[in-house]
């Protein structure tokens, strides 16, 4: 936890009082005592500082300063072939670390529709497992999570809806990768991003996706787990972003 995030509601007269398993945290992992601080920050809020006033038993309480703007808004969109749970949560939590500020997670031809039952797509599990990631990147901005549990009504309802933007699909049969298309100019801004299933999109949906002005690439000759996959390109595009800001 290198960011101690709080709710708006949680603060009381610049006064934070702490139970759970922050307060676990900063108790046996931290250990701090009485005057001391430790960074923190309020969802979607600013950030700041946090000096103990008071611990008592597993309680503690925190004198809260907020003196520094959330980082600036930004990040990729992630069109996301709902995985298996236990994949899921890998991904969600890593993605959130590299910056996505918005998850669509869809239904593909290959998802299982029993993949929407998890309980970690429940509102409180889905927050908690968001908020680990914004504490491991130091972000206090929560990413949106939307479900689609058809695709033909996400493709032909929802993408139009989104703001312009350089649209990407992965899917291994596409001829391209992803330096080709920085080679050529394609890569700019805050990109909108599709991820498919390990067997990729089936040949509707990639039609689709190019249908509504998504480039399609691949990331060569190996297959990739999802989770594995998701981080790969969010890091190359990443610094596919930073390569264009230096030119």
């Amino acid at each position: 936890m290198n960011l101690l995030l709080f709710a708006r509601h949680e603060l009381k007269d610049s006064r934070l009082r702490l139970t759970d398993r922050r307060a676990r945290h900063i108790l046996t992992v931290l250990r701090l005592q009485p005057g001391d601080s430790l960074r923190l920050g309020m969802i979607n809020g600013d950030r700041g500082s946090g000096r103990v006033r008071r611990v008592e038993g597993g309680c503690v309480e925190l004198e809260v300063t907020l003196t520094e703007p959330a980082p600036a808004a930004g990040g990729v969109e992630l069109i996301l072939a709902l995985p298996r749970p236990i994949m899921l949560r890998r991904v969600l939590k890593q993605a959130t670390v590299l910056g996505v500020r918005r998850f669509h997670l869809i239904r593909s031809r290959r998802v299982q529709k029993s993949f929407f039952q998890t309980t970690l797509l429940q509102p409180g599990n889905l927050e908690a497992l968001l908020v680990q990631g914004l504490e491991q990147a130091m972000d206090t901005r929560l990413p949106e999570v939307f479900l689609h549990h058809r695709f033909k009504p996400f493709i032909e309802d929802v993408v139009p809806s989104f703001v312009p933007a350089c649209r990407l699909f992965a899917h291994p049969d596409e001829p391209a990768t992803l330096p080709d298309l920085f080679a050529a100019g394609e890569i700019r801004g805050d990109p909108v991003l599709a991820i498919g299933p390990e067997g990729g999109w089936s040949d509707y949906e990639a039609e689709c996706f190019k249908a509504r002005g998504f480039r399609g690439f691949s990331m060569g000759t190996r297959i990739l787990h999802v989770d594995t996959a998701v981080v790969a390109l969010l890091s190359q595009l990443q610094l596919a972003q930073d390569l264009l800001r230096r030119r």
